[in-house]
């Protein structure tokens, strides 16, 4: 069978609740769509919010990590999709959201990644566009305290596109939020798959370079979905250091002095 849209959630004892909106969220289409359930805990105690046949949960307690577990699904779907969506399990939005997004791509055959405006659940906007990081980038504003963080703001600002209207379509983004990615699936067969050294964090942003290296991205504002968005390696010393080590790997790999836009 050939879906209009295939998509991924990886899960790592999730919040049931926000877990079945965001499901709930991708199932509420008139589209064809499948969602793959790849759960990296160690125990499939999560397995029960497969319900109904669009839905597939496969348990992976080895837990590779997020782009890893992401590849095993986008590796079954090559020739049954033609848009696979890399969604966090925090996501939600309201029905007809899918279709916008698909009929953009349809529209825009130059376009292999999109993303759609997000907001905080309080309607604000998230700066989730950016160009390509610096290894000072991510260090000003991870750790420099808020007073020393002002003295770099135009800076930063940039970096988030804040200088951008995020009220208007923007094609070819350097860097697009690895929350929500609705990617023509056969781009994959061009560029490869999530870089598996990368356990987590700024794996989206190695995928959105390489995708750039081929085609065009694009911020497609006229769709929107809500996402709770918890910084997580603000909050843990065993995330900051996943953190760290993927900005390692990013950097070897694409340069550490070098700025790209």
């Amino acid at each position: 069978m050939q879906f209009d849209i295939t998509g991924t959630i990886v899960l790592y004892k999730n919040s049931t609740d926000v877990l079945l909106n965001t499901i709930s969220s991708f199932l509420d289409t008139e589209l064809s769509v499948k969602l793959y359930l790849i759960d990296n805990s160690p125990t499939n105690e999560l397995k029960d919010v497969a319900v109904e046949p669009r839905l597939e949960y496969i348990h992976n307690p080895s837990n590779p990590g997020f782009g890893a577990a992401h590849n095993l699904a986008i590796k079954k779907v090559l020739d049954s999709s033609n848009y696979h969506l890399i969604l966090n399990p925090d996501i939600y939005f309201e029905s007809g959201t899918l279709e916008l997004l698909y009929s953009y791509m349809e529209k825009n055959p130059e376009v292999a990644h999109v993303m759609p405006k997000v907001l905080y659940p309080d309607g604000s906007i998230q700066y989730l566009c950016k160009t390509n990081p610096t290894p000072f980038d991510l260090f000003t504003r991870r750790f420099l305290p808020g007073i020393l963080k002002k003295l770099f703001k135009k800076r930063l600002d940039k970096y988030e596109y804040r200088d951008k209207d995020y009220n208007k379509e923007m094609q070819n983004v350097p860097y697009l939020s690895g929350c929500f990615m609705l990617i023509r699936t056969q781009i994959f067969k061009r560029i490869g798959y999530f870089d598996e050294r990368i356990f987590m964090y700024i794996e989206d942003a190695d995928l959105t370079r390489r995708i750039l290296q081929v085609a065009k991205t694009a911020y497609y504002p006229d769709a929107t979905v809500y996402h709770h968005f918890e910084k997580g390696s603000h909050k843990s010393w065993r995330l900051m250091c996943y953190s760290i080590h993927g900005a390692f790997i990013y950097f070897n790999k694409w340069g550490w002095f070098k700025k790209k836009l």
